[in-house]
């Protein structure tokens, strides 16, 4: 069954997209990210244009996210304070990418940039999580080991010195401000909330308690993720709200189905499937960019 994405301007069957959705949403449950890493790729393959795979996939991770922070909420394992201190930085970084977004599309080459982003990003995080998983295989398979997070670093000793209860800590504001500008302007360019980079500098540099790191991170991603998608839908109209709705659908179902699946697998196999994964979609989107397309066009001058 085929349906006409307006925005996108392409046709894609239907139940391939809640296929796609519910893929990403088993990710997400089996994993604890928000998937959208994989999906705006994955949506690139299927031939939806990059810039409104990247508008439209903030636009779905605002929904989830707002779930999964009430959860949080609920529990009190938010951060308040810390995640405003994210969000101020958020915006600005997000209104900065959305300015270079729209410049390059304007001048036909932000498909080039937001590939190169994902090549780059998906490589080194997809490395950094398949090496630091067999550490933690190998870990296991020995003697059993209690791994201490270090809590104080060169981060701590910044000026502008904040205390921030929820998370036990006496730091400066400036870090946080710092990497919430750098995933604000990330979720901007790759259509990402910025939870697989934000929830490790959060614990390992800043140093806050793992209990409280989700929670700031999906309160942040809000904010932010929904300011990045009314700045897409209001200056380069590229949020198509029906493949956001279609894409939900299928992620609210497989989210439910990757939690009870997770149960079954340990946590380091986990995050090697995942980090494989990462590497798989990483590898395609660098042939694309690498290989000789298809069709060949060519520019020749044309004299009197």
């Amino acid at each position: 069954m085929q349906i006409y994405l307006p925005i996108a301007e392409v046709s894609v069957n239907i139940f391939l997209l809640i296929g796609l959705g519910g893929l990403v949403g088993i990710l997400s449950g089996l994993f604890g990210v928000g998937g959208g890493f994989l999906m705006t790729p994955l949506l690139f393959f299927i031939g939806i244009p990059p810039a409104v795979a990247v508008a439209t996939e903030a636009n779905q991770i605002v929904a989830s996210s707002f779930s999964g922070a009430l959860a949080h909420f609920r529990r009190r394992t938010i951060d308040i304070k810390m995640g405003w201190f994210l969000v101020a930085g958020g915006l600005i970084g997000s209104a900065f990418g959305v300015q270079i977004f729209k410049i390059l599309r304007d001048i036909g080459q932000v498909d080039l940039l937001v590939k190169l982003c994902y090549v780059i990003f998906l490589g080194i995080i997809g490395s950094l999580m398949l090496w630091e998983s067999i550490r933690a295989l190998v870990r296991s398979s020995k003697k059993n080991r209690h791994i201490r997070i270090r809590r104080h670093n060169w981060v701590h000793r910044l000026p502008l010195k904040v205390r921030f209860r929820a998370s036990n800590l006496y730091i400066s504001c400036i870090p946080p401000f710092i990497i919430g500008v750098i995933v604000g302007f990330l979720a901007a360019i790759m259509g990402v909330g910025g939870g697989f980079i934000l929830v490790p500098v959060m614990i390992y540099i800043i140093g806050m308690p793992t209990k409280v790191v989700i929670g700031t991170s999906l309160f942040q991603i809000i904010f932010v993720t929904g300011f990045t998608t009314l700045l897409h839908s209001t200056q380069n109209y590229s949020v198509d709200a029906l493949l956001a709705l279609i894409l939900l659908i299928g992620g609210v179902v497989g989210a439910q189905i990757g939690t009870r699946l997770g149960v079954y697998l340990k946590a380091e196999q986990l995050r090697i499937l995942l980090a494989l994964l990462v590497l798989v979609v990483c590898v395609k989107l660098g042939l694309e960019l690498l290989l000789m397309p298809e069709e060949l066009f060519s520019l020749q001058e044309i004299t009197r």
